[in-house]
């Protein structure tokens, strides 16, 4: 293991557990293993036991692809510790693999003379040759540097659940509950939480249900006669503020957060979104909490979406649209409409991999650029980033007030790290919670010729340069709208170019003002006189704050200064990138951010990049770090 053992116990099955302060575990497999409930349940355990938790989940980019392949090996990381993390971990402890192929794959993330435990009746021929193999590296001396546990996972299982009449075939399908079982004993999870989840989730199939229960209690029973371990160990609970905790994914706090924002600015929320990876998940929560007077509709098209967002919101609702990177390039044109008729709107975009349909599962931070001009003319757009997958919740409040305030569409970046990614998160006081009600225009505002009066839809607030909101079907604020330039004031159509770079300048000055609205960046590490600055945004954070303790411990002055708005840049920016001699910019793109900081604010902005479908890790931070600064 690689945290260290704080007491000595004596060796064997009835061992007393050792305690350690983290465990990073990995589990891979075949995508059918169920390798990400064996993960979640793990986690869940975890949480209950009070620890803090960091997962990974990493799904392949072909699910469908053939059984045995390294094309379709899924794996789950999570970190669980007796104090606060930030991210899953670098390199893992233990690695639990099913097959050859997640051998194969994932050996090279294992911590050099770490754990690995292996399911041994998977390592035949056919899957050896499978997995690219031509010795078995069970018995080739390959595997001498690890702590190599080999059990027979599946043949256990068929043993396990013979009485209950299952078929072999079908028998195989819960060997993932065995190795959860073990995995149980060997950290000391309780098997209760499991046991719940399964009757409940299988309780309309009996037979599934009980060979599951019988293969997670084989196998924590495993753990205990065997002579394979020497002890168990323990994970003493994290320290965490006081409160009520529950274990959020990044999309699941994101839902959460849009139902915040409905009760907060007194709206109704209305979703309109074309179901794409990894946002999906957001209209799946938010569908089962019309209680709340949310209103989900599954669009054919990514165009449908955005078009009824807009209308809602047009409407009186809180418009909202979520998305990916392929999905907010086809949403562009309609996002430009939201600008022109200034009207709030929230698209959540969730960035996966690549360009086009590229990596659907894989994590990547690449749509900046796209956020930030991908749309025709000159339309600005308001952006921000969540940083954690917890701290979805708050930004996606963020947005909605944003886009309310100022009536404009709001950019939210997420990825597919924090979509899927898990941590605890404590329940907010609802009365700490902002108000982001906005009234809506109930009477006339402008004077006409002949002196009556008049309702102007374009007439804007002189702090937020926002134009009032009219619910149609207010009487005496009839107005036209659609995506022709509007008249400045009077909302008219327009076709004097003079009024159409007023119209332009104006939306630009609008979300220019929102910087005085926002809180200044602040710093963290060598806050004092750092000799670095380490600029992030997204979901680098984890990363980089480990990188920048890391190097901090090295005795290098390190700072770390970290972007929730993106578009306007906070308002002190500029000042504290001028404050430190070296910049340093990790992103999960070519340098999309290093590139516009430099533009802005015309600093050396040095990016360190990474799009190879992972997050970045604190090892790498800090080796970049280092590299800077020649130390």
């Amino acid at each position: 293991m690689a945290a260290t053992d704080r007491e000595v116990a004596e060796p064997g099955p009835n061992a007393e557990p050792v305690e350690i302060d983290r465990v990073i575990i990995r589990v891979a497999g075949d995508s059918g293993d169920g390798m990400q409930l064996t993960g979640d349940r793990f986690t869940s355990a975890s949480a209950l036991l009070g620890n803090d938790i960091a997962t990974l989940p990493d799904f392949p980019a072909e699910i469908r692809a053939p059984a045995g392949t390294l094309a379709g090996v899924s794996a789950f990381q999570v970190q669980i510790s007796d104090h606060e993390i930030t991210t899953p971990g670098d390199r893992p402890d233990v690695l639990v693999v099913m097959n050859p192929a997640a051998l194969r794959k994932e050996l090279g993330r294992l911590d050099p003379g770490g754990t690995l435990l292996v399911n041994t009746d998977a390592f035949d021929e056919r899957n050896l040759t499978k997995a690219g193999y031509r010795t078995d590296p069970l018995g080739d001396g390959s595997l001498d540097g690890y702590r190599l546990f080999e059990v027979p996972m599946t043949s256990l299982t068929k043993e396990a659940v013979q009485p209950l009449g299952v078929k072999p075939r079908d028998a195989e399908r819960s060997k993932n509950f065995f190795a959860l079982g073990l995995l149980s004993w060997m950290y000391t999870r309780p098997l209760e939480p499991t046991v719940t989840w399964v009757e409940s989730r299988f309780g309309s199939k009996p037979s599934v249900r009980d060979a599951n229960l019988a293969a997670l209690r084989a196998g924590h029973a495993f753990g205990e006669t065997a002579e394979l371990f020497d002890h168990p160990y323990r994970v003493k609970p994290a320290s965490l503020a006081s409160g009520t905790y529950t274990n959020v994914t990044g999309n699941t706090a994101l839902a959460w957060g849009l139902i915040a924002a409905s009760r907060l600015s007194g709206l109704p929320v209305f979703l309109g979104s074309y179901p794409i990876t990894p946002a999906s998940d957001i209209l799946h929560e938010l569908s089962r909490h019309k209680e709340f007077g949310i209103r989900t509709l599954q669009a054919e098209d990514e165009i449908a979406g955005i078009g009824s967002a807009i209308g809602a919101s047009f409407g009186g609702h809180l418009g909202v649209t979520t998305t990916s990177g392929p999905g907010l390039a086809l949403k562009s044109e309609a996002l430009g409409l939201a600008v022109s008729l200034e009207l709030p709107l929230v698209v959540i975009d969730i960035q996966r991999g690549g360009p086009s349909t590229g990596l659907p599962t894989k994590t990547e931070a690449s749509d900046l650029l796209q956020a930030m001009y991908g749309r025709h003319g000159e339309s600005p757009v308001p952006v921000v980033a969540a940083r954690s997958p917890s701290h979805c919740f708050a930004a996606a409040i963020e947005a909605a007030r944003i886009a309310l305030r100022y009536r404009t569409p709001v950019i939210l970046l997420s990825d597919g790290y924090l979509a899927n990614g898990s941590e605890p998160w404590r329940l907010p006081d609802v009365a700490d919670l902002p108000d982001i009600s906005v009234p809506f225009a109930t009477e006339p505002n402008h004077t006409g010729p002949d002196g009556e009066a008049v309702f102007w839809p374009y007439l804007r607030d002189p702090e937020t340069l926002a134009r009032p909101w009219a619910v149609p079907g207010t009487p005496g604020l009839e107005h036209r709208i659609g995506g022709l330039e509007k008249e400045d004031g009077s909302g008219n159509i327009s076709y004097e170019p003079s009024n159409h770079e007023l119209m332009t300048e104006r939306r630009a000055a609008k979300v220019a003002g929102i910087a005085h609205d926002i809180a200044p960046v602040t710093l963290t590490g060598d806050v004092d006189g750092a000799d670095l600055l380490v600029l992030g945004w997204g979901s680098t954070w984890g990363a980089i704050d480990g990188g920048v303790e890391r190097s901090r411990a090295r005795g290098l002055r390190v700072a770390h200064a970290h972007l929730t708005h993106l578009n306007p840049f906070p308002p002190n920016l500029g000042e504290v990138l001028a404050a430190h001699p070296r910049v340093l910019v990790p992103e999960m793109n070519l340098g999309q951010l290093s590139r516009l900081v430099r533009a802005e604010y015309l600093v050396d902005a040095r990016a360190v990049t990474k799009v190879r479908g992972v997050p970045f890790t604190a090892s790498e931070i800090e080796d970049a770090i280092v590299k800077e600064m020649g130390a």
